[in-house]
């Protein structure tokens, strides 16, 4: 600290103001704490807002809209083909972004909350100092660092503001709709934003390090969308990987390891998506008890607290999922904690969405999970091709499945893939989160026709009541 210079004093400092950071800040704020947040960006949203979730999504639901245009002519619907404007895609994206980021800013000033726009870095267990601020010295009660985390590059190549090998904040940005695209890595970046882009008119290229893509979801429930991308995308190539990668002015010029047969080509942009670094480096805990693992997660227990007892961490800085929904749920147990309530982070299941078209939504165990851990279960399937509502709107090659444990009949997990998934997976959250039985979802009235009589079709499957397919046989 220098001499004579001020001290703001808070009782809670959040460091960072996306989605873990402002549910923390608003949840401590309506406990009665005097919070401060501090955020690098202009207002609260983060990641997430500006250069993730929202606009990716916003971009997924006008491709979707191309797709149904075209597969509205089985239907006798015929419209021209879309006109791609995107100055005005661009700027419907950003007014999207702008409205929200509005939203959090005025929750923000209603409940009282210090908004400091800056880069903190911790002098020691009390005390951080905010870069490129008017309040440039912070004493806290408490801390909740919710740094989130940065995209992870190719070995030796760097991202660069503009560049034509993009991570995906590049990306979203939409400066061209490029020839030829190649997209590294076959997760949920990957897949939604290589579909936005071949809607759009690129050729796209997918290529992926391993045997298959989406580790952790079930092949059946992936299967309908890679029929869907073998259409879509230019190629897919597995088990391939980037020995380098060169940029000039017009172009990248790639040289590939591995099983694709072509490998030396050219394309107008790369997409870089293979995972996610947490942002903990450079914010001074070494100045303070905080300890990381090797990989540079800060580590936690189940209240969210570090190594050190004034200091919590949230989202993705402190590891296991990276999606947003989660660190939310762990910046309101972080703020209950410090208020002094008997909070945790102990919940049953998150749930993932790939927000493709066709979306995929799962929810706790996996089928191949429940194998390798060596569990007594049933796994049911009720196929949209028995759906009326699936059928009626175009989407028969949908499915939902359950997994369930056979003795005790409780719903272990759920798996869906179709249209609108994504809106349609709590329902199997609730029932894990609740112990809930096969039973119990069969007898729960679904409206008719719906695309989420599936859930209670599949749970039906279970006890051989499933009224639009065949039971098992014993």
């Amino acid at each position: 600290m220098v001499m004579g210079e001020f001290t703001q004093e808070t009782d809670l400092l959040v460091m960072g103001g996306g989605p873990g950071g402002y549910a923390a800040a608003f949840r401590a704020a309506d406990l009665g704490l005097d919070v401060t947040m501090v955020e690098s960006a202009p207002e609260p949203g983060g990641v997430c807002l500006f250069t993730g979730c929202i606009p990716s999504k916003t971009l997924l639901y006008v491709t979707e809209l191309i797709h149904d245009a075209r597969r509205s002519r089985d239907m006798g619907l015929t419209f021209s083909e879309p006109e791609i404007d995107l100055d005005r895609l661009r700027a419907w994206k950003n007014k999207v972004v702008a409205q929200l980021a509005k939203g959090l800013a005025g929750l923000t000033q209603r409940r009282g909350i210090l908004y400091i726009q800056g880069r903190a870095t911790f002098e020691d267990s009390n005390h951080v100092r905010v870069q490129n601020s008017s309040s440039s010295h912070i004493r806290f009660k408490h801390a909740i660092i919710a740094t989130g985390s940065h995209p992870r590059p190719l070995p030796g190549v760097e991202f660069k503001p503009g560049g034509r090998i993009m991570d995906s904040t590049g990306a979203l940005e939409l400066a061209d709709i490029p020839d030829r695209l190649l997209v590294v890595g076959g997760g949920f970046v990957g897949l939604e934003l290589g579909s936005v882009y071949a809607s759009l008119g690129s050729k796209v290229v997918l290529i992926e390090d391993n045997g298959r893509f989406m580790r952790g979801i079930d092949p059946d429930l992936s299967k309908p969308l890679l029929d869907r991308l073998k259409n879509l995308f230019e190629s897919i190539h597995y088990n391939t990987a980037i020995e380098s990668a060169e940029e000039d002015q017009s172009g990248v010029n790639v040289r590939f390891g591995g099983e694709i047969t072509e490998k030396t080509q050219r394309f107008d942009r790369v997409l870089v998506s293979i995972g996610r670094l947490p942002s903990s480096e450079g914010i001074g805990l070494e100045k303070t008890k905080v300890q990381t693992d090797q990989r540079g997660f800060i580590t936690v227990d189940r209240q969210r607290r570090t190594s050190d007892e004034k200091i919590f961490a949230i989202g993705d800085v402190a590891g296991g999922a990276m999606l947003a929904h989660k660190a939310m749920h762990e910046g309101k147990v972080a703020a209950e904690v410090i208020s002094g309530m008997p909070s945790s982070f102990d919940f049953q299941t998150v749930p993932a969405v790939l927000y493709t078209d066709p979306q995929i939504a799962v929810c706790g165990l996996s089928e191949e999970e429940a194998k390798k851990r060596g569990l007594s279960v049933k796994t049911t399937r009720f196929p949209w091709s028995a759906s009326g509502r699936a059928v009626s709107i175009g989407a028969a090659s949908g499915m939902t499945k359950m997994i369930i444990d056979t003795g005790t009949q409780r719903v272990l997990g759920v798996g869906i893939v179709g249209r609108d998934a994504g809106e349609m997976i709590s329902e199997g959250v609730l029932a894990i989160e609740m112990g809930a039985l096969a039973e119990d979802v069969s007898l729960s009235i679904h409206p008719h026709p719906t695309l989420s009589e599936a859930e209670e079709e599949a749970a039906g499957a279970f006890l051989g009541s499933s009224t639009h397919i065949l039971p098992q046989k014993k």
